[in-house]
């Protein structure tokens, strides 16, 4: 291995072969977001061609040096390297320059790994032979585009793990029994793993005897839609506990969007008074430029039971009215947003022609999970590609 490396190193002479290995590494190193992923590419990137074997140590917050991936050309020998390695003072190394440590058979350079002025750890190689100047200098090159890959796939996984904890919190924090209501609801967010979704939902108790629940969907994604999807949901509960109804918190919340000034999102809102009675549930919802929502009746029939009206976050001085509908028993009160009615395939939508009203008629007799699973599978279906949009669904069912 080490004459093959070494004749390759003559062949190169920081020509071509050394660009084309240089460029070659810094797509693999550039190619993945992964923390976990970065050690092992580091290691298989360098062996066989500059040096036995690798093994690279990673450091969190300053803390010590451990080893979290180790590559031989010869995978046989991994074990027992590695526990030399347990042996070696690796901590002793100057982490900030490149440095020589001893191993017994081996001769050990130490390049360290940092970016941005932070070191992230350190990369040591081994051969039986001594390193010559071509090998520390391709290393170091090496070295410098695999801290920053290393730092830039600890970023994003710190800013993703940050957003996931920020959609979490947007979510209700728990779901309430409400007497004769059967619900489901599913949540899917889309696009990347640092990007916080615009879809919500919320369903809370709002008094002795009644529930309210929400669906909504804010303009966009990010930080900025997230703050109208807090403001939106600590509104809702606030003034449903304060005894107002559904058409007037929409009248307040559309207040607090608009003196949000350049920070405010437009929202579409579904938001409904739920209040058990002998025949099943009697609901005062209204819908504020959201898809309207479906009645199914146990025969099949599918209906439209909201009026639409306007948006909220766009006109100043919107009233709103409640529509008030009537569950009986076994009747679906189903709500989406538009991550279900406007997924596409091709130049088609799904509710084009009422195709979510077809899809909510095949659920008749189904409990509100298997409802809401079951529109869940016909938008996944409907298109081969994955949702570029997030999704929510709201089944209530009378029992």
């Amino acid at each position: 291995m080490d004459r093959i490396a070494s004749e390759w190193l003559e062949e190169s002479s920081r020509g071509p072969h050394w660009l084309g290995f240089l460029a070659d590494a810094s797509d693999l190193l550039a190619g993945t977001l992964d923390p976990d992923m970065v050690p092992a590419i580091i290691a298989q990137v360098v062996v066989p061609r500059l040096a036995s074997w690798c093994a690279v140590y990673t450091s969190d917050n300053s803390g010590p040096l451990r080893l979290v991936y180790l590559w031989h050309a010869d995978e046989a020998r991994i074990d027992g390297l590695r526990e030399q390695l347990t042996e070696m003072d690796v901590d002793a190394a100057d982490t900030r320059v490149t440095s020589a440590i001893h191993l017994p058979e081996s001769q050990v350079l130490a390049v360290p790994l940092m970016a941005r002025g932070r070191t992230l750890g350190l990369m040591c190689l081994g051969r039986p032979d001594r390193f010559p100047d071509e090998v520390i200098q391709f290393a170091e090159d090496i070295g410098r585009r695999a801290a920053l890959a290393m730092d830039n796939a600890r970023l994003y996984a710190q800013q993703a793990a940050a957003n996931r904890a920020l959609q979490r919190s947007l979510l209700p924090p728990n779901e309430p029994e409400v007497p004769g209501l059967d619900y489901g609801v599913i949540y899917e967010p889309a696009g990347e793993a640092n990007e916080v979704g615009g879809d919500f939902y919320d369903l809370f108790k709002a008094g002795d005897d009644s529930w309210r629940f929400a669906i909504g969907d804010v303009c966009g994604t990010g930080p900025e839609a997230a703050a109208v999807t807090g403001l939106a949901r600590h509104t809702l509960r606030l003034l449903a506990r304060e005894g107002y109804g559904v058409a007037a918190v929409l009248g307040r919340l559309n207040q607090a969007i608009l003196e949000e000034g350049e920070r405010a999102r437009f929202l579409t809102l579904l938001h409904g008074d739920i209040t058990p009675v002998k025949t099943g549930l009697e609901v005062r919802l209204v819908s504020a430029g959201h898809p309207e929502a479906l009645r199914l009746k146990p025969s099949g029939k599918v209906e439209a039971v909201t009026t639409p009206q306007s948006l909220l976050g766009v006109f100043h001085e919107v009233m709103f009215e409640a529509d008030t509908v009537r569950l009986d028993h076994g009747d679906v009160l189903l709500a989406v947003t538009d991550g279900v009615t406007e997924r596409r395939s091709g130049g088609r939508l799904l509710d084009d022609d009422g195709g979510l009203s077809k899809l909510l008629a095949e659920c008749a007799g189904l409990s509100a999970r298997a409802v809401a699973e079951r529109i869940r599978r016909g938008a996944a279906e409907f298109a081969s590609e994955p949702s570029a949009d997030d999704l929510a669904i709201v089944v209530l069912r009378a029992r």
